[in-house]
């Protein structure tokens, strides 16, 4: 065998490989050190690439942020879709799905999603993004439940997300088990679609 190692050329990455990289790369600078103290240098130190580079797929530090919000939002919907595939046609069964994919993918990002929701705070962006994610997300559980339970109004759908996301805070501090949010998320989910008291006024606007 040759002495002299022969160098393998390093495949150069599609844009969108680039982007995946990137983001996975920033997820793990903000697990590690939180919000803060990110920047773009250190995101391209990170990866192991130029800071032009970096500037070139987000534009700057809000763009990144802004690029896994979005990135976690489509894996909820996706989650979301995955897990009522195989729904079956009872209300309960259908309620403890959505609420177990909500809870599962909020707890799967941890911390990291509050951390770039606070660093986002106050922003249009961040209004905005939440605004499009809420709206094909409750998209998704209306499609769903209102085939089970009848017409069910906005502010109502609105509360699985306020109920949801205040069960995730409670298990990601430890005061409640990743169990029971799911369970009374479901429960949530379903009063809300068996609610006879629904506001009908924004349904026939």
């Amino acid at each position: 065998m040759s002495e002299h190692a022969v160098a393998v050329p390093r495949r150069r990455l599609s844009k969108q490989e680039r982007h995946t990289q990137l983001l996975a790369a920033a997820r793990d600078l903000i697990r590690d050190s939180g919000t803060d103290e990110f920047t773009l240098a250190r995101l391209a130190d990170r990866a192991g690439v130029t800071k032009p580079l970096v500037y070139d797929h987000f534009g700057d530090r809000a763009g990144v942020l802004a690029a896994l919000y979005r990135e976690f939002e489509a894996r909820q919907r996706e989650t979301l879709a995955a897990a009522l595939g195989g729904a079956g046609r009872e209300l309960p069964a259908v309620a403890g799905l959505v609420a177990a994919a909500y809870i599962d993918c909020c707890l799967a990002e941890g911390r990291e999603l509050a951390d770039v929701v606070a660093a986002l705070a106050g922003s249009t962006t961040l209004t905005l993004l939440r605004q499009e994610a809420e709206d094909a997300y409750l998209a998704m559980c209306r499609e769903a439940l209102e085939p089970l339970a009848g017409p069910i109004d906005a502010a109502a759908l609105h509360a699985i997300i306020g109920a949801g996301d205040a069960l995730t805070r409670g298990a990601l501090a430890g005061r409640i088990s990743a169990a029971r949010a799911r369970s009374t998320l479901a429960r949530v989910v379903t009063a809300i679609a068996t609610d006879d008291g629904h506001d009908t006024e924004e349904q026939t606007a």
